[in-house]
């Protein structure tokens, strides 16, 4: 079993602040590997009805663990499982409990506010890049085609069939149980569309008479796969509207090896290349900053910066991805940098083993790899 080292040290830091922490992420991510690796827990899984049968008496349950650490693994499976987690939080304090499940807390009715200041959440994204080596993978073009769901990364040929696999289980898993969704077939049509179309400016009305739904209901869709993480809405950043886009957000995909699959990729050009790789800096940021605080941005001009980072009385992080560094064009990071001068500047280059930085008009620009984005980024995010 590999040891997802970052994630480890990501809990462990939470339980020291708060006694509750909820772990999310998408169908076979690795909630499960990576609970089983902690130190010291006991590890129960709600799916099993005698883990269910034991819980049905909260407080005598919680009296029996205290000061113990668990992990209660698919806890949306009990029946009143916020009661349990409150419960814990407000009178075991001591008992430290990682919950999973694998969509935003807030997306069952059966956690409804309960949980507000008792708990920290936890995402836990596709595999990073620095923890391609612990998988024994060594080529970034593995880690894209293959994608970062630590089955499919490990897999020597992931079958079609498996994706297709993973979809039906993800709708009827986790879709069906926490929403109200009937039209199987137009929810996974837009699935595919989003896969096929990941990265690009978000256009409701067409993507819903692709799907032959109404544009509400496509709308809906989308904050679904936003909630169940399988599609990322990254919206515009704006300060200075009469002279940028300001509308439409750009959506992506959850995963380089979905997006593989659907667009037909089995070997990678560098244009394909250059898409993916602008894939993976955003699932680095998204395992170091937080989610809310990752924009793009572009002008009516149509000059355009990948990725935004931006935070409450805080300069501006400007990061564009190149996959050959030599061949970046600092046009748009330029263009931004003119209105809004402060603050750090990366270009993240397939190629780059070792950071080092260059002037644009005065701007300094630090060239980074995707290895190095993530830490980057979380520094300067708190600075």
């Amino acid at each position: 079993m590999v040891t997802r080292t970052y994630w480890v040290k990501k809990i462990e830091s939470l339980w020291q602040a708060r006694s509750i922490v909820w772990l999310s992420g998408v169908r076979r991510i690795g909630k499960t590997s990576l609970c089983r690796s902690l130190d010291d827990v006991e590890y129960l899984d709600c799916e099993l009805p005698r883990t269910r049968r034991a819980m049905e008496d909260t407080e005598s349950f919680l009296a029996s663990m205290k000061g113990k650490r668990l992990v209660l693994d698919e806890i949306h499976r009990l029946p009143n499982p916020a009661e349990l987690l409150k419960i814990a939080a407000d009178h075991f304090p001591a008992t430290r409990i990682l919950a999973t499940g694998s969509s935003t807390l807030g997306a069952s009715a059966k956690f409804r506010d309960t949980l507000t200041g008792r708990k920290h959440n936890l995402w836990l994204t596709p595999v990073l890049v620095n923890e391609m080596a612990a998988f024994g993978i060594d080529k970034l073009d593995r880690r894209m085609l293959h994608g970062g769901l630590p089955g499919f990364l490990l897999d020597d040929a992931p079958a079609e069939d498996d994706f297709q696999e993973w979809v039906d289980s993800f709708w009827a898993k986790d879709v069906q149980e926490l929403f109200q969704i009937e039209r199987k077939a137009a929810f996974q049509r837009l699935i595919e569309l989003i896969l096929i179309e990941s990265g690009g400016i978000w256009d409701a009305s067409r993507f819903a008479s692709a799907c032959e739904i109404s544009r509400p209901t496509v709308s809906n869709y989308l904050s679904v796969l936003e909630q169940t993480y399988v599609a990322h809405v990254v919206r515009p950043y704006s300060q200075h509207r009469s002279s940028e886009i300001i509308a439409s957000p750009r959506v992506y995909g959850f995963d380089t090896g979905f997006i593989c699959r659907y667009r037909g990729y089995s070997a990678l050009r560098n244009e394909d290349r250059g898409l993916l790789l602008e894939h993976l800096v955003l699932n680095e940021l998204q395992a170091s900053v937080a989610r809310s605080g990752i924009h793009f941005w572009r002008n009516k001009r149509g000059l355009e910066v990948d990725f935004v980072i931006t935070r409450p009385g805080h300069n501006t992080v400007a990061i564009e991805c190149k996959w050959q560094a030599d061949r970046f064009l600092p046009n748009g990071l330029l263009a931004f940098r003119r209105q809004y001068p402060l603050g750090s500047n990366y270009v993240v280059a397939g190629d780059v083993d070792r950071p080092y930085t260059r002037s644009f008009d005065g701007f300094q620009t630090q060239f980074v790899g995707p290895q190095d984005i993530g830490e980057c980024a979380a520094k300067d995010a708190v600075s």
